[in-house]
């Protein structure tokens, strides 16, 4: 496995209205009329991020898998500096870095990523998994285990039973059972994915546990390079 040290670019914003300002430029970028890739094709990748506050460090994981057995491809991690504060509806500043790292290291391409977090289900409408897709062109989706700020009813209890996921009136994902009976994720779209394609992914990549083999894999592996890391020096 690859560890790579992550940089923060140069012109990274440094205040909360520079990023609310990227946010909205890169948001009207955001491709929400593709289907996306076929569920059980191809790869999918997993992206997560740890953070160790007192040492500044902050790690990625990305772990592919093949989309039909759920066996891993590859799997590479960057840890570096936490390149932005803790602002709600800002968490992209603090992981994109890291995550872009991570993710240059892999030795084959993603196909789709699936992101710990959130896409179209954000209050500016942009979040990590969208940020994502925009910078990397990839097909993204965001599998999140609360459903932040938005409104949603118990989907049915049996596995693959939903429900939308609602601001108002305004659909921004849905909550998907992925066992019988289990608390539900939250799914939403990032970029150059359905809304339906993308609920049938994580239910093709949840085939034993609540949560995707996607997100399960990367976390751990995330962890593991956060205890690991010696940077900062």
């Amino acid at each position: 496995m690859t560890t790579v040290t992550a940089q923060t670019p140069a012109d990274w914003p440094v205040t909360e209205e520079r990023a609310r300002a990227v946010q909205d430029e890169l948001r009207a970028r955001a491709v929400l009329d593709e289907p996306g890739p076929p569920p059980g094709t191809g790869r999918v990748t997993g992206v997560d991020v740890a953070y160790d506050d007192q040492r500044d460090v902050v790690a990625a994981a990305a772990v592919v898998l093949d989309a039909a057995t759920l066996d891993v491809v590859a799997e590479s991690t960057a840890v570096g500096r936490i390149s932005f504060p803790y602002v709600p509806g800002l968490l992209a500043f603090r992981e994109i870095p890291t995550v872009l790292a991570a993710l240059d290291a892999l030795p084959c391409p993603p196909g789709l990523v699936v992101c710990d977090g959130y896409g179209l289900a954000h209050p500016r409408r942009f979040g990590l998994a969208s940020h994502l897709g925009v910078l990397t062109g990839l097909p993204t989706i965001g599998v999140a285990k609360n459903p932040f700020t938005f409104t949603h009813d118990g989907p049915d209890a049996p596995r693959g039973s939903t429900s939308p996921l609602l601001d108002g009136a305004e659909e921004v994902g849905r909550a998907v059972r992925t066992r019988d009976g289990v608390k539900p994720v939250f799914v939403s779209v990032g970029h150059r994915v359905s809304l339906d394609n993308a609920c049938a992914h994580t239910l093709a990549l949840a085939p034993a546990y609540r949560l995707p083999e996607t997100a399960r894999r990367a976390d751990a592996l995330c962890r593991q390079a956060l205890r690991a890391a010696t940077y900062p020096a």
